[in-house]
């Protein structure tokens, strides 16, 4: 019942109070990323739907354009060389604050989205497409925010991502779509998981963790650090 017609409704009420109530904040933004940088406010970019009949989905997810009109199109940011580089004055505030998602309110009115759920990947992201694929996360409505973004976000490997996106779909249900909603607002505040290309950072960091301190490494004997195996071992 609240997987098929309660969710749906929810999504209605919540998102046509949030468009009432966020015109004046919207409109001011807007105004913002014109002056910071001429062009369209909004970014369209291709995403992958709610699965239907078996077969995939697409439509454009609609945000504030936060980088700059020379960006590579259709790319993950994870995959740009110094993403920092595209990134807008504005667009720096937008992305850290998650208020370039902001125009998702509109979708989630008309359908194309849902408030929770998972994030919908890029048309050409074939890994996360594919691993979503095994936990039957395609099935469901994609989301403006979800278990996987309050659980590392951009810090996440592609296979925890769609780990996560399959636990919710497991889990689906009022009380775990609040903890998702509230775990979001808190994340937002304390702006977790927000890294610039960051796509596995969490693996990353677990790594250099592990690794032994360069001084370590220096003052080691001669004749251990002259062993191949122990050289493969360290990385070096």
């Amino acid at each position: 019942m609240y997987r098929k017609f309660i969710k749906r409704l929810l999504d209605l009420i919540l998102s046509a109070l949030g468009i009432l109530l966020l015109l004046l904040p919207m409109a001011v933004i807007a105004a913002a990323i014109k002056l910071d940088d001429p062009g369209p406010v909004f970014f369209r970019q291709k995403r992958v739907g709610r699965k239907k009949n078996g077969e995939l989905t697409y439509f454009y997810l609609v945000k504030y354009r936060s980088m700059k009109m020379c960006t590579p199109h259709d790319v993950p940011t994870h995959l740009l060389e110094n993403p920092e580089q595209y990134i807008t004055r504005v667009g720096r505030f937008l992305r850290k604050t998650s208020l370039d998602e902001l125009p998702q309110i509109y979708q989630i009115f008309t359908g194309k989205l849902s408030i929770i759920g998972p994030r919908p990947a890029l048309w050409n992201q074939d890994d996360l497409i594919a691993e979503r694929e095994k936990y039957g996360a395609n099935d469901l409505r994609p989301g403006l925010t979800g278990w996987a973004q309050i659980n590392g976000r951009d810090e996440l490997e592609i296979e925890d991502k769609a780990r996560l996106d399959g636990e919710y779909a497991d889990k689906i249900g009022f009380v775990f779509d609040l903890k998702c909603f509230f775990g979001t607002v808190v994340s937002v505040l304390k702006h977790d998981g927000v890294v610039e290309g960051g796509t596995g950072e969490m693996k990353r960091a677990a790594a250099a963790d592990t690794e032994p301190p360069a001084a370590a490494v220096l003052s080691a004997p001669a004749a251990e650090s002259s062993d191949p195996a122990k050289k493969e071992e360290d990385g070096r």
